[in-house]
Parts: structure tokens; sequence; C-alpha cells
């Protein structure tokens, strides 16, 4: 009859830290979707599983070292049976599965295989109840970063990344992307027992020389000339879409905001953000003629501030 604590490699004073971390190394190593082609890999696992859901159920232990009942937890009583009647132990399943009586093992999986915890009979073949087979589980998860250009993250361009096995692909943004969105490719990670688990494309758009982003709209600081902000007219300016012209009004002054409507990103409605352009009148250094100017002429705003007005 096996003994669940030489089956785990423990004491029988072990703490419930020391046994559960002595299942999580067999676990790891005798898990059937690393030992495919070794069946006894698979007999141990089974056998570790049974060891650790007796030992880690605190009346089930008490009642082993009693002696109430035996390393399957079927009740050592002459009229038990031995088929785990009334022991709360392992009960034979259809397809050669077997009930964990409930116990919960997603926190020992955790992180072992693919990243995601599994509750018994979820996919390391132990059962999920009388009657059950419980699938077979899928591959690991793969994790990928992106880094995407503004312009690109703005306008939706379709992004090419290459998989671990050598695929390329074309990614569609979604609508209101951002650094930190997730997409989640079905099927494009490791192969499983199951079929393949999912890539996960974690996007980072890179930042611009002279765009910056607000919500969904673009923000610009446009360099204009005096001659251009006296007189208005039309100046070149630089969106994520391409360069478009832009009406500077006359008598335009530094920080005044222009907007060109649908230049920003698209939101997660749908929508497209604007174009928030900020006038920054450039005076040339050290110019003799622009001097000259400015001692000749006086600003009527100081006249009528000297006549009160």
């Amino acid at each position: 009859m096996p003994d669940p604590y030489s089956t785990l490699g423990v004491a029988r004073s072990a703490s419930d830290a020391e046994i559960k971390s002595a299942y999580r190394k067999l676990a790891k190593e005798l898990h059937p979707d690393k030992n495919k082609d070794n069946p006894k890999a698979s007999e141990k696992f089974s056998a570790a599983t049974n060891a650790y859901d007796l030992l880690s159920d605190k009346d089930k232990r008490a009642r082993f070292d009693r002696g109430e009942i035996d390393g399957d937890g079927n009740p050592t009583a002459p009229f038990g049976f031995g088929g785990g009647g009334g022991g709360g132990g392992f009960r034979g399943q259809p397809g050669g599965g077997f009930d964990t009586g409930g116990a919960d093992f997603g926190d020992i999986f955790e992180g072992l295989f693919g990243g995601a915890g599994r509750r018994a009979g979820a996919g390391g073949g132990f059962g999920g109840g009388f009657g059950r087979q419980a699938p077979p589980p899928k591959g690991a998860n793969v994790a990928y970063r992106l880094a995407v250009q503004f312009t690109d993250a703005a306008t939706l361009a379709p992004q090419r990344i290459t998989l671990q096995d050598g695929k390329t692909i074309d990614l569609k943004l979604p609508a209101g992307v951002e650094s930190g969105t997730q997409m989640r490719l079905s099927g494009k990670g490791q192969a499983g027992p199951g079929g393949a688990g999912d890539a996960i494309v974690t996007i980072e758009v890179k930042p611009h020389p002279f765009f910056t982003r607000d919500g969904d709209n673009v923000l610009l600081d446009l360099p204009i000339t005096i001659d251009e902000a006296v007189k208005g007219g039309k100046v070149k300016v630089p969106t994520v879409d391409g360069p478009v012209m832009l009406g500077v009004p006359a008598g335009a002054t530094s920080g005044k905001t222009l907007r060109l409507r649908g230049k920003g990103f698209t939101g997660k409605d749908g929508q497209r953000g604007d174009q928030m352009v900020t006038l920054q009148i450039d005076v040339p250094a050290d110019d003799p003629a622009i001097r000259a100017l400015v001692e000749n002429w006086q600003d009527s705003r100081a006249v009528r501030a000297h006549l009160g007005v």
C-alpha cells in the first residue's frame, strides 16, 4: 500500500509548506505534458497527486496518521470494502481518471504549465467527477512586445510581427491603441495536447520628435515667421497623415492654437481626434532689418496706455 510521505519524499513531521513544495517539484518534473513518451512518469505523477491530495487535507492526513485510512484514502476497517466508499479518498473513475474530493490544485499549477492555475481535472489527466474525462491542457501562452511608431498608432497602420516559429503576420491595431494595450492571437502560442496556446502582444507606442498626445488629440508647436504672423497666409504643417496646408490668420500671436479636425488618434468609439497646432513666432537672432523696424515702430497699445484708455 503506498505511503504518501514516501511518495513525496518528505518526513511524517513535514509542514504543509514542505509538502506543497515537494509536490510542486515532482509535478514539474513528472507532468504528462513534459513526458509524453514516458508512461512511467505519468504513473508517478498520478501517485504524487494522490499523495498530495491526502496530505494537504488536514482531516485525511490525521486519519492516515491514526491508521484509519490507507495511502489511497480507503478505510482500513474490516467492512470498508477497500473501495473508498466512506473514507473520503480518491474514487476510481471511468477512463482512468480520479476524483480529488474537491481539493483545489490551482495554486500548485499556477506558473508551472502555461502560467495558468488549473483545478484538479482541468488539464493534467486527473479527474473532474464520475463519468467525465477532463480535456487535455492547451500549450503555454507566449508573450511579445511590439514597438509601434507614433504615426502608425494614430492612423492604425498594420504592423508586421515575427513569431517564435519564424512565421510573419500582419497585425491590425485596435481603435484606442496606446502603450500597454494587449492583443491576443489565438492559437499562436506553444503547442500542447489540447491545442496551441495564445500569443499575447503588448504594444509600446514610441515617442515622436515633435508630436505629443493628449487623449485622442495630437499636439504640435509650429514655428512661423514674423511675416507669416503679420500678414497671415498658408503654411505647410506636418500631421500624422502627412503634411497639409494650414491657414494662419493675419495678426496671429505666439500661443494662438488652430485646429485640424480628424488628424488625431482613432478613439475606441471609432472617431478620430484632432490635431491642435500652437503657433510660435520665430524671431531671427541679430537681424538688423528687424531691429531697425522695431526701433522705428511704436506699439499702439503703449500709446493707449499712456492716454489712460
